[in-house]
């Protein structure tokens, strides 16, 4: 067989999908998250540094939605909620469509994600602030929203492993190696 016919009838079976820095911003969210939860009640020097780093990361995340690589741009994920409920109904029936990047429930998780750890930044930073410094609302909204995105990254979860058995693929591998079968 000629070396051309064996290129064309193999091809790579795995793609590049998700670049380093959005895999870095990932593992580094996931981290510094259990940082700043386990910190709460122990440590305002860490739980404060673990706050402000994952806001510097959002930031960043927010940036490279509009600029980043194909599949981390908000415009590749960012579905209608019509959308995003007739995939969801898709999952449940179990026909749901394989993507390469986030499939619609996914990108509206992600967004929804990255709202409420936002949130969470701005309601601890104003606890440090003159106006809102003791305020037990304020720390009872906190509190709130880090419960809400606890429950939030739970799903996030359930999602993952349920896509992963559904479309026979290792989803959290790929968000280690960047990797993802073509087909």
């Amino acid at each position: 067989m000629p070396a051309d016919a064996l290129a064309i009838a193999s091809p790579p079976a795995m793609v590049p999908v998700w670049d380093a820095q959005v895999r870095i911003f990932h593992w580094s969210l996931v981290g510094l998250f259990i940082v700043a939860y386990l910190s709460a009640e122990r440590s305002d020097g860490l739980h404060l540094l673990a706050g402000y780093s994952i806001a510097g990361l959002l930031l960043l995340r927010v940036i490279s939605g509009f600029i980043g690589s194909p599949h981390v741009r908000f415009s590749d994920f960012v579905r209608s909620p019509g959308e995003v409920l007739a995939y969801i109904k898709l999952i449940r029936e179990g026909r749901s469509p394989r993507y390469l990047g986030h499939n619609p429930a996914g990108g509206a998780m992600i967004i929804a994600l990255l709202a409420m750890i936002g949130a969470i930044c701005v309601t601890g930073h104003l606890m440090t602030t003159t106006a809102w410094w003791g305020s037990e609302t304020m720390e009872d909204a906190h509190a709130l929203l880090v419960n809400l995105t606890l429950g939030l990254i739970g799903l996030h979860l359930l999602g993952n492993f349920a896509s992963s058995l559904l479309h026979h693929e290792n989803l959290t591998m790929s968000m280690i190696t960047g990797l993802k079968r073509r087909q």
